[in-house]
């Protein structure tokens, strides 16, 4: 089953999104931020706490890859995602089943919040949320007073690409060149990717991504409808009644999830 952007979504994106992948890789949700938003947290996620500049706004991923044969396969996602001004994240993506299911469509939402410490997940299908505790978010200027010199990548060539108006804010951009020598992998021919980046200062999460690497195909995620404005504060608190199941000690290593306990009544929306 797909799953929310910022969590996992298809099987497409085994990418993680927390921070920025190393170019060449395509996009995955994970990586993009939902987003959970992939755009919410790309750069600015769960893990580094962003306060004093929210938003809401639509996140569209798409992908295409062409096969051998010349066939295409194309996938869109769309999502909605919210930052307030603590921080706390919210994004949502209705799923439709297959027909042949017999299901009804379904909304998949994820709640960071680091001011609880917790990250909840919402099945509106079964009226279940999942929580888990988040690690301790780093703020913006702990990120910026602990960075580390990333290491020199020879095959890889970064330009600035200024700034521009992307979608009514500001963003300044970067592209990433790598290219990957014959015979590395096994290629007979080198391999160029491209990655492209547009990230908005007011904001601090990328507006505007593309990726092209042959072997994957191309990926596209924008944030459109951007509002800069506080939301609504029901998006960030679990709905009254949903069911919470704690999910254990949150993800670990290999990315799974702890075992559930037992259930109990959510609090109210505000």
């Amino acid at each position: 089953m797909k799953r929310i952007s910022i969590v996992s979504v298809l099987p497409l994106c085994a990418a993680t999104l927390l921070a920025q992948g190393p170019p060449g890789r395509g996009f995955g949700p994970r990586e993009f931020g939902g987003f959970g938003g992939r755009g919410a947290l790309m750069g600015a996620g769960p893990r580094t706490l962003v306060t004093g500049a929210p938003y809401s706004a639509t996140e569209t991923l798409t992908t295409q890859q062409t096969l051998a044969n010349g066939n295409q396969i194309t996938r869109t996602q769309t999502s909605n995602v919210a930052r307030d001004s603590q921080g706390r994240i919210s994004t949502s993506e209705t799923l439709t089943p297959p027909a042949s299911s017999g299901k009804a469509p379904f909304t998949i939402q994820t709640i960071f919040d680091p001011v609880a410490g917790f990250r909840y997940e919402l099945n509106s299908s079964t009226m279940v949320a999942i929580r888990t505790p988040l690690p301790k978010a780093r703020t913006a200027s702990d990120t910026t007073a602990n960075a580390r010199t990333a290491p020199e990548r020879p095959n890889v060539v970064t330009a600035t690409l200024g700034s521009a108006s992307v979608n009514g804010v500001t963003a300044t951009g970067k592209q990433h060149t790598e290219t990957i020598p014959a015979g590395a992998i096994g290629n007979a021919q080198p391999i160029q990717t491209v990655r492209a980046i547009w990230e908005s200062s007011d904001l601090k999460v990328p507006v505007k991504m593309q990726s092209s690497d042959p072997r994957f195909g191309t990926s596209d995620m924008e944030l459109t409808n951007i509002v800069q404005a506080e939301p609504n504060a029901s998006l960030f608190v679990v709905p009254s009644g949903y069911s919470v199941k704690d999910g254990g000690h949150g993800p670990g290593p290999d990315g799974r999830r702890g075992a559930g306990s037992a259930r109990r009544p959510a609090p109210s929306a505000q």
